[in-house]
């Protein structure tokens, strides 16, 4: 903030000088703008990328403001059509760089400064610190980790929220680090093993189930109670009790070798987290992260031994339970003992993930920790797209870019995943070769793909015709609307300037900021609300005013305009660069520095009043101009995004629920999911993960919207992504337990896949059916059917089935001899199995809250297509009919 301060007042000092205010010229507050555009308040990578696009800019409007000039003075024609070869220039040029600020976001200073620079030449007077890695993201994503392993404690869907948020952070800055030239103590590579790590962490604790009963039970038994269990728990029967012992017993066992080793490991975990946060922040220089831990500094390679040894323990304690006769053979029906082994067991990963991200920080803490000068890394086709924080933030619309940016990566992901072709297991188990050789044959059938059938065709002119029809395709996109409109009311507004008749009171009154206002003020993706339009026309109507004071208290005195700066562009600058309304706020220093320093050039003729009031009425034309277009061309409505974002995450949703059940359950022998499978999806969940995130962001910007029909209620939208986002865990932990054991038909042979062929295909087909549905009518806004086949009792009618199945089985393998699976592989398998089944119920359990909740937003259809029982929060379908 210190630095954009200081930057702007050296720059406005300059200007107040008389010599080099003369020098400058008439329009000497241009240097000061540039200062507010390209503020120094930055990265020294991104001060040097930005001063550099920015000149590149200014070359490219002046450079073709000088030949619109040129041409439209060269001959008698041209100037007798003065106007319209400028006004052809300005069109083409305009369309052109709104057309690159939204294709290309790395160019954005670029082609702002080209706008004010292309409006300067064609409308005025016509006639004829040094930063590296961020490191907070970081020490906030541990620092929440930390809280996680808290436990035990309640389900917190608000911290799982920001674990998954400071996920995406973690991205967000290791990119921004990157994407520049920086002067850092961390190298990329470092930056991107530990982002890398980190997110591994988060993703092991998020697996964690915070609820269990184990440390409550081992301070049962540490009280001097001879049972586990409460004498509640026994029951009348002689059954019952004899089944309460052993379930007692078997707790007991359970309890007294994994409760002590297991709290011990999390203390050490924690411990280890906290000791590599502040490493890592004594390693980036940054002593606010550190200086409450100092104690804690050389502590790392102790954690490192500590952890280890606790991780010995726990698995020594492993082994020694597999040992114990008490266990039972199967846990199936013991869900009290598979809730503790599934709340071990995640604890044990995420160790390992913690001992690596330990082992990283170590190598990194015995590497050189000078100062490193780190030029960009990041791809730099990728790096086109992207700029870093600060261009970010001065470019405003933060919540819509990001949306939109990752809503783009989503489907692009999932385009990929729902392309990839899946060949079903074939109720027959006849080898492919043979199924082929079987296959009757069709003479008379033509394949459409053969080149003998198809007219000849160079790739060349193949190629050609897709790339033809690939650009034209892109010209419907947005960046075409935002190019048009910007070109539209540049336009408009600039026609005064070209005719003789209103060419006076243009040039004298510095109108043609009107045209720069609007190019500032327009956004390729949101337009604003009424609260931004108020603010906006203030903060600019405040700096006029405040300018015009400045002048009129000294009678143009260059001491008293400097305090008045002073006093007036700290807070607005602080705006600008730190708030979340920064357009307001560079409107407000640009309108201050218009009217104070051109005033002071101009003596403020004819008066300071009018002088002030007219450039202040210019800007505020802009702003309310750039608002309408934005508010009647294609506008941006939160609340339409909104649905339709709904209605992709429930389709991608219903591909994850086709790819997990494909490659992770119902996969062919031989044909198990590899390592490469698995951080495939662990990638895809990362970006899902992102899509809920900016969904909600998405569903803020709800509050701020003028809703002229009745108020928007966001209670069910709430409700629905909450729905969707637990169906989305509960995939995620259903693909998780499935590593860990083979699927029941697999085990079992063809023999029992033939038999639950039916029941399998139509559960699947029930779920995806459900969401599809669902989908479609968020998407198209119309009611959903009353009646949708039912999930749950297609769930019923397979664990029926597989508990036939599975049954008969046993018989046979009883009188077979075959001799049960032991281990840690056989708990493990039999643990996972109960998680998987249970994941698979929940799944079921929230497709009927995404019903209801659907149901609510888009209503609900009668008997008859045209009735609508229900009319929906968004009152489209109900409107209709």
């Amino acid at each position: 903030m210190l630095k954009s301060f200081l930057g702007f007042f050296i720059a406005y000092i300059i200007c107040l000088i008389p010599t080099s205010r003369d020098w400058l010229g008439k329009y000497n507050y241009i240097m000061v703008i540039s200062t507010i555009v390209n503020h120094p308040g930055r990265p020294v990578g991104s001060q040097i990328d930005g001063a550099m696009l920015t000149v590149l800019g200014t070359v490219a409007g002046l450079g073709w403001g000088s030949l619109a000039l040129y041409v439209s003075t060269s001959t008698g024609p041209a100037r007798s059509g003065y106007g319209g070869v400028l006004a052809t220039f300005l069109v083409l040029f305009a369309a052109a760089i709104a057309w690159l600020r939204c294709v290309f976001m790395r160019f954005y200073q670029a082609v702002l400064s080209a706008g004010i620079a292309i409006c300067y030449t064609c409308l005025a007077d016509t006639s004829e610190e040094i930063l590296g890695l961020d490191l907070w993201p970081f020490h906030n994503s541990l620092q929440l980790v930390k809280q996680a392993l808290d436990l035990p404690r309640d389900e917190s869907p608000v911290l799982r929220r920001d674990l998954g948020w400071s996920f995406v952070k973690l991205s967000v800055a290791v990119r921004d680090f990157t994407i520049d030239l920086t002067v850092s103590r961390y190298l990329p590579d470092d930056a991107r093993s530990i982002r890398n790590l980190i997110q591994g962490v988060i993703r092991g604790v998020l697996s964690i189930r915070p609820e269990t009963t184990l440390f409550s039970l081992a301070d049962r038994l540490l009280e001097g109670h001879t049972t586990v269990l409460e004498p509640s728990a026994y029951r009348e029967t002689s059954t019952d009790e004899e089944a309460s012992c052993n379930a007692d017993m078997t707790l007991g066992v359970i309890v007294e070798l994994l409760a002590k080793p297991t709290r011990e490991l999390l203390d050490v975990i924690i411990a280890a987290v906290d000791s590599t946060d502040v490493t890592l922040a004594r390693l980036g220089g940054v002593k606010k992260l550190c200086n409450v831990h100092e104690n804690k500094l050389d502590s790392l390679t102790k954690n490192l031994e500590q952890l280890q040894t606790a991780m010995d323990a726990f698995d020594a304690a492993d082994r020694l339970l597999l040992q114990r006769t008490e266990l039972p053979p199967a846990y199936s029906n013991r869900p009290e003992v598979v809730e503790i082994f599934l709340f071990v067991h995640p604890i044990r990963q995420a160790a390992d993930k913690v001992l690596q991200l330990l082992r990283k920080a170590t190598q990194i803490q015995q590497k050189d920790t000078s100062w490193h000068i780190n030029l960009p890394t990041y791809p730099f086709v990728k790096s086109l797209d992207r700029v870093n924080a600060q261009v970010r933030h001065d470019r405003g619309g933060l919540t819509a870019g990001f949306y939109f940016r990752s809503k783009q990566q989503l489907e692009k992901s999932m385009a990929d995943l729902q392309y990839t072709s899946y060949v079903p297991r074939s109720r027959s188990i006849a080898p492919v070769e043979d199924r082929k050789e079987q296959m009757p044959s069709h003479e008379g059938y033509q394949d459409p793909n053969n080149g003998k059938l198809r007219k000849a065709r160079s790739p060349l002119v193949a190629r050609y015709r897709y790339l033809v029809w690939q650009f034209l395709h892109r010209l419907q996109g947005f960046e075409s609307r935002f190019a048009f409109k910007v070109a539209l009311i540049t336009t408009l507004l600039s026609i005064p300037a070209w005719l003789q008749q209103s060419r006076g009171w243009w040039n004298e009154s510095e109108t043609w900021w009107a045209v720069v206002t609007v190019w500032m003020m327009m956004h390729p993706r949101v337009g604003g609300t009424f609260q931004d339009l108020w603010a906006r026309s203030l903060c600019a109507a405040l700096g006029a005013t405040w300018g015009g004071f400045g002048w009129a208290a000294g009678n143009g005195n260059p001491y008293v305009l400097a305090v008045f700066a002073a006093v007036f562009m700290f807070p607005m600058l602080h705006r600008f660069t730190q708030s979340s309304h920064p357009r307001s706020g560079v409107v407000g220093c640009i309108s201050f520095t218009v009217v104070s320093l051109g005033a002071y050039t101009n003596h403020a003729l004819p008066s300071i009043v009018h002088f002030a009031w007219v450039r202040g009425l210019a800007f505020v034309v802009g702003i309310v101009a750039a608002l309408l277009v934005n508010w009647v061309l294609w506008p941006f409505i939160a609340r339409h995004e909104l649905r339709k974002s709904l209605a992709t995450m429930m389709l991608h949703s219903s591909v994850l629920y086709r790819s997990v059940v494909a490659r992770y359950i119902y996969y062919a022998e031989n044909h198990a999911p590899g390592p490469a499978d698995i951080e495939r999806s662990e990638m895809l969940e990362c970006r899902l993960r992102e899509g809920f995130v900016r969904i909600r962001q998405l569903l803020e910007m709800t509050r701020h919207e003028i809703r002229l029909r009745a108020p928007f209620d966001p209670v069910p939208y709430n409700a629905l992504i909450d729905a969707c986002e637990r169906l989305f865990e509960h995939l995620v932990e259903v693909r998780q337990s499935s590593i860990y054991f083979q699927p029941f038909m697999l085990t079992r042979g063809a023999a029992a896949s033939n038999a639950l062929f039916e029941v399998r295909r139509d559960a699947v087909a029930v779920i995806l059916l459900n969401l599809y549905s669902l989908s479609c009518a968020l998407r198209a806004d119309l009611p959903v059917p009353r009646y949708l086949p039912s999930a749950a009792a297609a769930r019923q009618r397979l664990l029926d089935r597989m508990e036939a199945v599975e049954a008969e089985f046993r018989e046979k393998e009883k009188v077979g001899g075959v001799e049960p699976r032991s281990g840690i592989g056989r708990r493990w398998a039999d643990v996972y199995q109960y998680a998987f089944s249970s994941a698979l119920t929940d799944i079921v359990e929230e497709l009927q809250l995404l019903q209801r909740w659907t149901k609510e937003i888009c209503g609900e259809m009668g008997f008859d297509s045209n009735i609508c029982v229900g009319e929906g929060v968004t009152g489209g379908a109900g409107d209709e009919s």
